[in-house]
């Protein structure tokens, strides 16, 4: 099996999923797409997902591996596509476009809750052999958009998130801990950011006895899913007087941190998904207004819609049973279930003597002026092969020339990836000055 990953949380998503989808014991083997959001040595050994192996690449390169070209026997029977979903269509196409007599199966899906650009994404999913859906919810309105447009809704398969687990929630004497889950780019303003982390530490003065701790996303200058201009770890530097003692920032695996939270509280972070499937007290700020950009829409309904004014004055909401059974969270034990009916999916393709030809609802005849630059930008042109020098074609007898081209690379990566990761925030940020 193959994963194929452009940042760290979806690296995690890819790598549980494949291994709770394969109908047996399988070798793994992940590919880091090269980007923006390449995940770094860090924040892969936080995410607590391992491979057999790991390669980092581009959509061409991962293609060439993909149809076992000049690198050996690089053929995978099941590849998870963990992309965004310009880059899942892009590898469809190119997959697409080797033509190898025994194609592999290949899934996608999404990280965590799908609450922005629906239609976009999911047709960008299309063409997949599994497009997993994280809920019931989910897979409805997955095949309601399929669906809709007369594309194949097959593909869709009810699952859940793989990350979900840890020990159920029991409170401890003496234990008073709250965990405010942040996110890269929810919300993305100073005055926002700034507005949240400032009620937080005027609770934790209102309650000098309970530990709060302020959960990172990421390291500065180290990039997740989505771009973080303002850590908040830069604001609370600035703190008049510096944080409260019972204040703390934390890194960490998140499930490592659940272990010891009493009370879960965000804006609409995936990590929402993980307390309730513990059983922790969980609140959904509604401080910022509730708004499709901040993505706590998604849990009207819920019960979970809250205040810090009303945290402030001991208020724990309590989650809706309907509402909680149609996400995913499973906190009945249904979960062990969840994957069982992908992996049977999985291997019933796996058994058949050939697989069709992928067919992505986007064509050069259903899409013609969107899809060539969705291609472009993972430098593969309209008829899905990699466009001109993409890979790097290796040469016979270029060992010692390939070493020192994939040296000059690799430190241009990293001064691209400084570029992109800390110099060019700092510029935006000069500039709203």
């Amino acid at each position: 099996m193959a994963v194929l990953a452009d940042s760290d949380t979806r690296w995690k998503w890819g790598a549980l999923t494949a291994r709770r989808i394969a109908p047996g014991p399988a070798v793994l083997t992940g590919f880091l797409l090269r980007g923006r959001a390449t995940p770094t040595a860090r924040q892969l050994a936080e995410v607590g997902a391992e491979a057999d192996a790991i390669h980092e690449v581009t959509a061409a390169e991962f293609l060439r591996r993909a149809g076992g070209d000049t690198y050996g026997d690089d053929t995978y029977d099941v590849i998870v596509l963990a992309l965004v979903g310009g880059g899942v269509q892009a590898v469809l196409h190119g997959l697409a476009a080797l033509r190898t007599p025994n194609r592999p199966v290949v899934v996608t899906g999404y990280v965590g809750v799908v609450y922005e650009k629906l239609a976009d994404g999911l047709l960008l999913r299309h063409g997949a052999d599994l497009v997993l859906a994280n809920s019931r919810r989910d897979a409805e309105r997955f095949r309601a958009v399929y669906e809709g447009v007369g594309a194949d809704a097959s593909a869709v398969t009810e699952a859940a998130l793989p990350f979900l687990g840890g020990a159920a929630y029991r409170p401890e004497a003496g234990r008073d801990t709250l965990v405010f889950a942040t996110q890269p780019s929810v919300p993305a303003s100073r005055a926002d950011r700034a507005h949240l982390l400032g009620r937080l530490i005027e609770h934790a003065r209102l309650h000098p006895t309970r530990e709060v701790v302020l959960k990172l996303r990421s390291r500065p200058g180290e990039h997740t899913t989505h771009l973080e201009e303002l850590p908040y770890q830069r604001l609370a530097e600035k703190t008049p007087g510096g944080l409260p003692p019972n204040l703390t920032l934390a890194h960490g695996h998140m499930g490592e941190v659940l272990d010891r939270t009493d009370l879960l509280v965000t804006v609409s972070s995936t990590a929402a998904m993980e307390s309730l499937h513990r059983g922790i007290p969980t609140a959904i700020l509604t401080d910022l207004g509730v708004r499709e950009s901040l993505g706590n829409h998604h849990f009207i309904g819920s019960g979970l819609l809250t205040s810090f004014d009303r945290l402030d004055a001991g208020h724990r909401p309590k989650p809706d049973p309907l509402w909680l059974a149609g996400q995913g969270v499973a906190a009945d034990g249904r979960y062990e279930n969840a994957f069982d009916t992908a992996r049977e999916r999985v291997a019933e393709l796996l058994a058949r003597p050939g697989l069709p030809a992928l067919a992505p609802y986007y064509t050069a005849a259903t899409a013609p002026g969107y899809l060539p630059g969705i291609l472009a930008r993972h430098r593969i042109g309209p008829d899905g092969v990699p466009l001109p020098g993409a890979a790097g074609e290796p040469r016979p007898g270029g060992g010692v020339r390939r070493l020192v081209r994939e040296a000059v690379r690799g430190a241009a990566r990293g001064a691209y990836r400084h570029g992109v990761q800390r110099v060019a925030p700092v510029i935006r940020r000069v500039g709203e000055l």
